[in-house]
């Protein structure tokens, strides 16, 4: 059994001790390129986000100068309105609106780096400026209905309601001179129609501006004459400034095609139907004023009857 010399000893451990400098050094150099390379990627994320954010803001601002140039057409109408007070509030209301936009705008651009939240922010006030400008637009509808004309690029709207409303006002001649026809027992009965504005909860809203849906309500009482099996009542609202609301589609009705805002299919037995219901989405932010609903079902129309919702 031989003995190991000192020397033999010594030099080994300097090998282990040198070995594990190296690996050190291995492991140090990797850590800091990781380090490096991780740093990278974050910044040049980090510079993608940023960029992303710009591009968001630069359309921002492009909406905003459309809605100044949209608020801008209207300056020949607001003129009409003879109510001084209502002048006032719509252009204070806009006018506090648009003072904020422009401030975070200027914000904005004076920072370097722009967070999501801001630019939320910014959003958020450029939505509450395009409805307050569609709420400007009906307004000026409702004061001057009947000395206005709408907007050139409303015509097309006008200028179908209008033939809506001779086809209707037509079909109406047509009804009083088939009077015979329109009280023939087996036409569908409507009794206590009503019309109500409902809250995002589904409970009745007494604001109409706040109205996220319209229902309306009516009973059909029995009638042994009238011809059972499934009926479609089609229904329209139209709006204090004579829009109708919705656009779900057309129906037949007296040789024509009519424009409804909701419809609801029933099946009917002779027996009386109470607690219908019809609802409509509200999708743009409505007015006080008086509402027209009307019920048409088997090429008749069942009623129709004013509204003044507040």
């Amino acid at each position: 059994m031989s003995a190991e010399t000192p020397n033999g000893g010594s030099r080994r451990n300097q090998l282990i001790i040198a070995g594990i400098a190296v690996a050190a050094i291995i492991v140090g150099v990797l850590v800091f390129f990781l380090v490096r390379t991780s740093r990278q990627a974050q910044a040049y994320q980090n510079q993608i986000e940023q960029q992303l954010l710009d591009m968001a803001q630069a359309d921002l601002e492009r909406e905003y100068q459309d809605l100044n140039d949209e608020f801008a057409q209207f300056e020949n109408s607001r003129k009409f309105i003879t109510d001084d007070s209502v002048k006032r509030e719509l252009n204070d209301k806009y006018e506090a609106a648009r003072i904020q936009v422009e401030k975070l705008q200027q914000e904005l651009s004076k920072q370097k780096n722009k967070s999501a939240a801001e630019i939320a922010k910014l959003r958020s006030e450029i939505d509450t400026l395009r409805a307050l400008l569609r709420h400007y637009v009906e307004e000026i509808d409702r004061l001057n209905k009947e000395n206005q004309q709408l907007r050139d690029e409303n015509q097309q709207v006008k200028n179908e309601n209008r033939r809506l409303s001779n086809q209707v006002s037509e079909t109406t001649r047509k009804n009083e001179a088939l009077s015979e026809r329109m009280t023939l027992a087996e036409r569908l009965n409507v009794t206590g129609l009503n019309l109500s504005a409902l809250n995002k909860k589904g409970k009745k809203e007494k604001k109409i501006t706040k109205a996220v849906q319209l229902m309306a309500s009516f009973t059909i009482p029995q009638n042994n004459s009238t011809p059972v099996g499934e009926k479609t009542i089609y229904m329209r609202i139209i709006s204090p400034s004579g829009q109708l609301l919705g656009g779900a589609g057309t129906f037949d009705f007296e040789g024509g095609n009519v424009e409804y805002t909701a419809r609801k299919i029933i099946e009917y037995a002779g027996e009386e139907i109470g607690g219908i219901t019809i609802f409509w989405d509200v999708n743009a932010p409505l007015i006080a004023g008086d509402y027209t609903v009307e019920l048409f079902a088997d090429n008749f129309r069942l009623t129709s009857k004013h509204f003044n919702l507040k």
